[in-house]
């Protein structure tokens, strides 16, 4: 009889031990890299929101703005009132804003007896850490019915742009964030080329 009460014991003890030890697994407070918890989980996780009955310590799951593709449009002439979206920082770029403003900074159209007016390219590429350009930015969109050697010309433009503002100066945090990302850019030649034929 006093056997199998210490056996019971032990098998009590053992088994708040191991439930103690699954209650006090460290929370991923890794952002962005998990799904949002569930009542249905049988294991902590972050939870997307925080309680006043939690106990422990707690990490909102906060959606990035950006979702998981950064896009960005890039006009020719920017509007009056976003002049300052298109200055390129003077400091290592350290936020989306920043790495924004550089890439718009960056576009040199292609000359007006070549362009053609509305013209509408996207590229999609990706940095490394150290602000280089992984490959060659691929094409994902043109203007409908536009000949090839004008989208080649504005291929060959946006290609040159980039090459000559790269690579970035990211911070350690912003390279380390961005590094294989995909970026789609979407470049929107607005010039009213008529006006400038038509200037001697």
């Amino acid at each position: 009889m006093f056997r199998c009460i210490i056996l019971c014991l032990i098998t009590t003890f053992v088994g708040m031990s191991a439930a103690d030890a699954q209650s006090r697994r460290q929370i991923d407070a890794t952002p962005f890299s998990h799904a949002p918890c569930s009542v249905l989980d049988g294991q902590p996780c972050t939870p997307s929101f925080c309680s006043v009955f939690n106990e422990g310590p707690c990490i909102p799951e906060i959606d990035y703005p950006y979702g998981q593709n950064l896009q960005l449009t890039i006009e020719s002439v920017p509007p009056q009132d976003q002049a300052a979206k298109y200055r390129k920082p003077d400091h290592d770029l350290d936020t989306i804003g920043d790495l924004f403003a550089a890439l718009r900074s960056c576009w040199s159209p292609p000359p007006s007896d070549i362009a053609r007016q509305g013209m509408q390219m996207s590229v999609r590429f990706s940095f490394k850490r150290s602000g280089e350009i992984i490959a060659t930015p691929r094409v994902t969109y043109a203007t409908a019915g536009v000949p090839a050697d004008t989208r080649a010309i504005y291929l060959n433009a946006i290609n040159a742009s980039l090459a000559a503002c790269t690579p970035l100066k990211f911070t350690g945090g912003l390279g380390g964030a961005l590094a294989g990302r995909p970026i789609a850019i979407r470049y929107v030649d607005n010039r009213d080329l008529r006006k400038q034929a038509e200037r001697p």
